[in-house]
């Protein structure tokens, strides 16, 4: 009797693990229950969803609009990192590393002024700004900024709670200026004190308008009126 040996059996090759899962279903937004948007922050037209889909599930009641295209679920609390975020929807990445926001912008993020209807974002000196001017929705102001005037948040630069004080203080007309400034000063996790914001103002080199900031400071000082 003769046994033939063949070649051996091949292994079952071994998973790709590199292989892309398979894209998650297009739903229609009356198919996409608030539940299934618990684990995600902010929604923004993209891969995922287009800006009318977006919108629609807002008028359904899905979604809640935060700030122009950025969109959150129903329920979830607003942060500076989400405002940051809503904000730099409308700005390209080629800009956003090129700009902070500022002034009445960041004071928005922060949870202390309405929303703008446009960004107010600041340029140092030491960059072009002439390049940026075309950018929609945005007013641009060329300044100069140290290393402590700035911070990250939600993937955008913002001037610091006290950098944004100081140009709220200085460039803001006192009907939106006093308000915003009231409600920095009554943040305690932002860290500013009255007496550090006029001292800062007062230290602003240069400056014309430090008697009509210090003038909105002592505004904010005497209190609201009765």
């Amino acid at each position: 009797m003769v046994i033939l040996h063949g070649p051996p059996s091949p292994k079952p090759a071994p998973p790709n693990l590199a292989q892309p899962k398979p894209a998650p279903p297009n739903l229609a937004p009356s198919e996409l229950a608030p539940a299934n948007l618990a684990a995600s922050e902010l929604y923004s037209p993209g891969v995922l969803f287009s800006w009318p889909e977006l919108q629609a599930m807002a008028s359904d009641g899905v979604l809640t609009q935060l700030y122009q295209r950025g969109y959150l679920p129903p329920g979830t609390r607003p942060t500076p990192q989400l405002r940051a975020r809503a904000a730099s929807v409308l700005i390209g990445p080629a800009v956003r590393q090129r700009v902070v926001a500022g002034r009445m912008t960041a004071a928005w993020i922060y949870g202390c002024a309405a929303e703008p209807d446009r960004l107010a974002m600041l340029v140092d000196a030491n960059r072009r700004i002439s390049s940026l001017r075309s950018t929609r929705g945005c007013t641009f102001h060329e300044v100069r900024l140290g290393p402590f005037d700035v911070v990250s948040l939600g993937g955008l630069m913002v001037s610091s709670p006290l950098r944004t004080a100081v140009d709220v203080a200085l460039h803001v007309e006192s009907g939106r200026a006093v308000p915003a400034l009231r409600a920095l000063l009554g943040k305690p996790e932002l860290g500013l004190r009255l007496r550090l914001l006029m001292h800062a103002v007062e230290a602003t080199p240069g400056m014309p308008y430090r008697k009509a900031a210090l003038a909105k400071l002592e505004q904010v000082r005497a209190g609201p009126a009765p």
